[in-house]
């Protein structure tokens, strides 16, 4: 009896989709699935320069204070170069305390850890420095990104903010099968163009090319689409006409960052009732439901600028001890997240592999203003010049008139080529003394003006430049 009153308690309870009491549940009953655990996050490594002025007053009183200081500033530089794969380095410039506020203060949680640090030393540059690498949560860059106010975020995202975009729409008949060459609708395209131009960002050809066939800036982004239909005829009763409907059977929708190859965007729709008397209307309403999966805030949260490894050939470096430390100069620039130096050649050229950040455009462009710049403005204009960049090799000069042990001197002496672009704030940090501010004016333009807080004054060239 007890046995057929469970059977029943059960069977009600399955009918009425009640939860079942722990006492009546059987022994063979099925574990609820687990959740699936969450994907790895994507983290990148980088390595960066802290730097600190030993001839501060509190630093001299605890010589932990000093260290700590080293270790601060790297880790911001750290966080600095993560964020350079979302901003250009002149609106991290123009945003810098906002862009601390936000990033710097969160370190604990964007840093995921210290993969190495080396040994603390003071330079004759009058800086303390400290090499360290790490591994960051790109998340973690984002989400702190995101919680900036809308003004904030967009003034900071700036030429990230509008990017390329193309769209392409193939339509097939469902009634013909997968041989039959699909063909491209230029209406539906059109309609998605509409709405991504109200974004305010740009259209882009699907190849990529400028309509002179030269330019090489490929879209940002591709959108692409493949509609299949098929036609349903009937014949009305009472007037014997034909009604042809168009019925939109199933629809693909992808989205790629072209910088990575990465599908950030997949979905595959199968419409339920969706017909249209008109071919022309049925590929308008495509256009718009591609369209409609896309908002201006999709594209603005991976715009990630990509990082890439080029191979740095420098004909002219004086010795192997001048190669480590032009290697040293790269770790402290802003755009480079990692540098390796591999070959050394005195009569030839030395390899340097670089991991660059936070460039969509010109590379040459981006080398002059973000690299070479720098490096000349410490080791004397025109020491450094870009001889050849082609795919991912770029053939770079050194000459100078100085001899050798003098050119040791100049790396060794001179400020890092670093503080050359360093924002305003960063340098007002980091300066102690007045023997470190004459070091840094030697080699950092209006060095006085910047330290006791006045506005550089614009010059035209460099105004032009930096447009």
């Amino acid at each position: 009896m007890k046995r057929f009153s469970l059977l029943v308690i059960l069977a009600l309870a399955l009918c009425l989709g009640l939860a079942l009491p722990a006492a009546a549940k059987t022994k063979d009953a099925p574990a609820a699935p687990k959740p699936e655990a969450p994907g790895p996050e994507k983290t990148i490594i980088v390595t960066a320069e802290g730097l600190a002025d030993p001839a501060g007053e509190a630093y001299a009183r605890d010589k932990g204070l000093l260290l700590d200081a080293l270790r601060a500033d790297a880790k911001n530089q750290i966080l600095e170069k993560a964020v350079g794969a979302y901003v250009e380095s002149s609106t991290l410039v123009e945003n810098y305390a906002v862009i601390k506020d936000r990033i710097f203060s969160r370190s604990q949680g964007i840093i995921k850890k210290i993969i190495k640090e080396s040994d603390p030393w003071v330079g004759e540059d009058g800086f303390a420095h400290l090499l360290m690498k790490a591994e960051v949560y790109v998340g973690g860059v984002e989400d702190a990104l995101k919680e900036m106010s809308r003004d904030e975020r967009m003034a900071a995202l700036k030429e990230q903010g509008n990017p390329r975009i193309s769209a392409t729409v193939f339509v097939r008949d469902a009634a013909r099968g997968p041989d039959v060459v699909a063909e491209r609708s230029p209406v539906a395209e059109n309609i998605i163009k509409e709405r991504i131009k109200s974004f305010g960002y740009r259209i882009w050809s699907d190849d990529g090319r400028q309509s002179d066939g030269k330019g090489a800036k490929a879209a940002d982004f591709a959108i692409s689409g493949e509609a299949k239909f098929k036609t349903v005829s009937a014949k009305l009763p009472a007037s014997g006409l034909t009604v042809t409907k168009y019925v939109l059977t199933s629809l693909t929708i992808k989205c790629v960052d072209n910088h990575t190859g990465e599908e950030i965007y997949y979905n595959s729709k199968v419409p339920q009732k969706q017909s249209w008397a008109d071919e022309d209307q049925a590929l308008e309403e495509v256009g718009r439901i591609i369209g409609g999966e896309f908002s201006k805030e999709f594209f603005a949260d991976h715009l990630q600028a990509p990082a890439k490894t080029y191979q740095i050939q420098i004909a002219g470096l004086p010795s192997y001890d001048a190669g480590q430390l032009v290697k040293k100069e790269f770790i402290g620039l802003r755009p480079v997240l990692n540098v390796d130096f591999r070959e050394f050649d005195k009569s030839g050229t030395s390899l340097f592999e670089v991991e660059f950040v936070g460039t969509r455009g010109n590379f040459g462009e981006f080398l002059q203003k973000a690299i070479l710049a720098p490096l000349n403005q410490k080791m004397g204009q025109g020491a450094f010049s870009l001889e050849s960049a082609h795919g991912d090799v770029v053939k770079l000069a050194f000459a100078s008139p100085l001899a050798a042990p003098a050119v040791m001197e100049r790396l060794g002496q001179a400020v890092p080529a670093a503080l050359v672009q360093a924002p305003p704030e960063r340098l007002r940090e980091l300066v102690k003394s007045e023997e470190t501010a004459k070091k840094v004016a030697e080699v950092v333009p209006d060095a006085s003006k910047i330290l006791s807080g006045e506005q550089a004054p614009a010059k035209p060239l460099d105004a032009v430049k930096n447009f």
